[in-house]
């Protein structure tokens, strides 16, 4: 049963979109329906009009990001549908949540920048130290929800996200801007586009400092080892630390067929959240460095029939330590005493200290061709390799065994190094990958395409996969389209699910298969008038050999296994409506319902339920306002947590902005969560109790002023 108040909300968008669907329409204006219609290429590799697209897949332009008022990347992605950006303890990293598939490292989305991927080894995701995304130089966001795997390979799992970035013909000369506001936030960009005869030039820095997050966490781990242990060294009550400082910066040069570009991204003194094992720190400060470069030649008409693009690519990419990473406050015996309680060690009179660091090197090259040369027909055939290693780690600690002794590290001790040791974290190790796909492009009759595709994948680890898809997209009026997919995607073990060792709970498990699933979706993209888009989509998955980690005999330890699977069935429906020239709505409804075959259990910290609203107007005088709300409804906890579901949240936000002299200078005025809704996050449950009872707060009311000047 949907309680009252958010039956209310569906109801609200359910009569939008009958008031929307109500308007008279008239023929003429149909013809001009799909006329200004975004094109999207992450669903097949060739570009294709969005309600064609073989796939459920959204666009956001830089305009959407405007409108919404961001001033981050995960900002833009919680207002698509089915897709919700939730946050782990540990430096409250996103977690990309597409339909229901939850978990805490999120190995399960490929992120995507300019086509090519930004997955780590490590964990799989974007790296413990990922730190957010600043947005300026962001053309355009492609995501799909759902599997890619038979285009992607590994990780295009629940869902794929491609960032776009700005090219020498959406910069024209040198644009600069800065933000400042809540927090102590300050945020500076420039950008510079140029177009020559023959070069191309686009360039942008962003700089982006913030002190975060502030709110309390009233209890956390170490506050529970208090009562068991005797000591009292937890920090709590006390601020999450999310502090950080980032610094981005891209390049992009087109000569002719050839595109080369190269970024950073620079993360420094990024905060842990609430601590690398739950128990607050406010002295650990980590840092990242990802440095990219990709060169493409991309000529669509190679010769007749046959179009060529190849790609090589090339990611480093490190999770650092700038100041000690505090597990335990000092004063903490840590977890090292027994079921009992009894301690074996004194207390740490410098607290529990581990400094992990790794650092990756990836390659990548494929080459892909098209060729129309059958009638009805457009072949896609791809192949590539992939060459990623963990070549560097490092760990220093204050506990478990002295490499050079044998015997256990005892409080009040030195940092010990363990690198270049059989104690060290994680083994330095390679992975390989060769593949090769084909898609076909089938243009049954003049309102039927069939897109087929299949993929092979061979690692060097763990063997191989295949991943087939199936695509049927009927116009099944001049107004209205109809989709019936198919799809199959694997996710790879990370290296911490493989390789990790010498850790006091967990450990790695070399004979790991991938994650499956398996993916039906029916989808209508309807138009009733040239104003008005409606999309909705039906959706049932499988999602098996989920790797979870299980208790060893004796119960000391957990390993990693291919123990789970869960199913889910959902609804997503999206209504956009351009009311006059100058005023908008756009709203999006999205329901799922993931269960844990397993525990015959409700799927644990995803939403439900979502529903998103955002209004524009372009006012008189070169004003415009934006107003968005978004709810986020019915998170479950997981099977034997003690504590009630997790409570919904409904947070608004607001954009005002002035425009003088055209569009040459611009002032604005952000306001995020402007009732200060006390919105939260769900904490894991930990045996014995959860180490963070009361959730992972969210920031509180925000404000931010923003300046920005185009140079004639």
């Amino acid at each position: 049963m949907i309680p009252l108040n958010k039956l209310t909300l569906i109801l609200a968008s359910i009569v939008l979109v009958y008031c929307a669907t109500s308007v008279a329409s008239d023929e003429e204006e149909l013809l001009s329906f799909y006329g200004d219609e975004e094109f999207v290429s992450i669903a097949t590799g060739i570009s294709q009009p969005l309600s064609k697209a073989p796939a459920v897949a959204s666009v956001l332009t830089s305009k959407d990001i405007k409108q919404i008022g961001a001033t981050d990347l995960d900002e833009i992605l919680e207002t698509i549908p089915g897709l919700h950006v939730a946050h782990n303890a540990v430096g409250y990293g996103s977690i990309y949540t597409f339909r229901g598939i939850y978990t805490e490292s999120n190995p399960q989305v490929l992120m995507l920048i300019n086509g090519v991927p930004l997955t780590n080894l490590f964990i799989g995701d974007r790296g413990q130290a990922w730190g957010g995304m600043s947005i300026e130089s962001i053309s355009r966001i492609e995501v799909i929800r759902g599997p890619g795997s038979a285009v992607y390979g590994a990780d295009a799992f629940a869902g794929v996200i491609n960032i776009v970035t700005k090219n020498s013909n959406e910069i024209s000369g040198l644009e600069t801007g800065a933000r400042y506001g809540s927090l102590n936030t300050k945020d500076v960009w420039l950008n510079y586009g140029h177009s020559g005869e023959k070069l191309n030039v686009s360039a942008s820095v962003e700089f982006h400092k913030t002190d975060g997050n502030d709110e309390t966490i009233p209890a956390d781990a170490q506050t529970f080892l208090d009562t068991v242990s005797g000591t009292s060294a937890s920090l709590a009550p006390g601020e999450v630390n999310q502090q950080r400082e980032n610094i981005d910066a891209r390049l992009e040069l087109g000569y002719g067929d050839f595109t080369f570009r190269s970024g950073a991204q620079i993360r420094s003194d990024g905060g842990l959240g609430i601590g690398l094992a739950q128990a607050l720190d406010s002295n650990g400060q980590v840092s990242s460095k990802r440095y990219n470069t990709d060169l493409t030649y991309n000529n669509p008409d190679y010769s007749e029939n046959l179009g060529i693009k190849a790609t090589v690519s090339y990611l480093q990419t490190s999770q650092e330590v700038d100041d000690d990473l505090i597990l335990f406050p000092p004063g903490s015996r840590g977890p090292f005493f027994t079921p009992l309680g009894a301690p074996i060690f004194p207390p740490f009179p410098n607290g529990v200290i581990g400094n992990p660091e790794i650092y990756e090197r990836h390659s990548r090259a494929n080459l892909t061709s098209t060729y129309c040369g059958f009638d009805n027909h457009e072949i896609l055939l791809g192949t590539g390799y992939y060459y990623g290693e963990v070549y560097k780690t490092e760990e220093e600690k204050n506990f478990g065994i002295d490499p050079a002794t044998g015997f256990p590290i005892l409080p009040g001790s030195g940092l010990v190094d363990v690198s270049d040791t059989p104690l060290v974290f994680l083994p330095e190790d390679n992975r390989e990958n060769r593949y090769i796909f084909l898609q076909d492009v089938w243009h049954l009759a003049n309102d039927w395409e069939l897109t087929a595709g299949v993929r092979y994948d061979h690692y060097s680890d763990f063997g191989d996969t295949v991943n087939p898809r199936l695509a049927l997209v009927w116009s099944t009026r001049h107004n209205l389209t109809t989709k019936f997919l198919y799809g199959e995607a694997f996710r790879a073990p990370s290296f911490a699910e493989t390789r990790v060792q010498s850790n006091p709970t967990v450990l790695g498990n070399p004979n790991l298969e991938p994650e499956t699933l398996k993916s039906y979706e029916i989808a209508f993209n309807y138009r009733p008038t040239f104003d008005i888009n409606i999309d909705l989509n039906l959706f049932h998955y499988k999602w098996e050999d989920i790797i979870q980690f299980v208790s060893d005999p004796g119960g000391a330890t957990r390993t990693a296994q291919n123990v789970g699977e869960q199913d889910a069935d959902g609804v997503e429906i999206e209504a956009n409506w351009d009311i006059t020239e100058q005023v908008s709505l756009l709203t999006n409804y999205s329901w799922q319902n993931a269960e844990d075959q397993d525990t015959g259990a409700d799927a644990a910290n995803a939403p439900e339920q979502q529903f998103y609203i955002r209004g524009f107007a372009d006012l008189p005088n070169q004003f415009d306002i934006t107003i968005q709300l978004n709810s986020v409804m019915d998170r479950n906890r997981s099977f034997g947590d003690p504590r009630s579901d997790i409570d919904d949240y409904t947070t608004v936000d607001m954009t005002i902005r002035k425009r003088f002299y055209g569009e040459q200078l611009e002032l604005s005025i952000l306001a995020k969560n402007i009732f200060d809704e006390d919105a939260r996050e769900p904490s894991l449950n930990t045996i014995p109790v959860p180490a963070i009872p009361d959730d992972l707060p969210l920031a509180g009311r925000r404000i931010f002023g923003e300046i920005r000047y185009k140079f004639n």
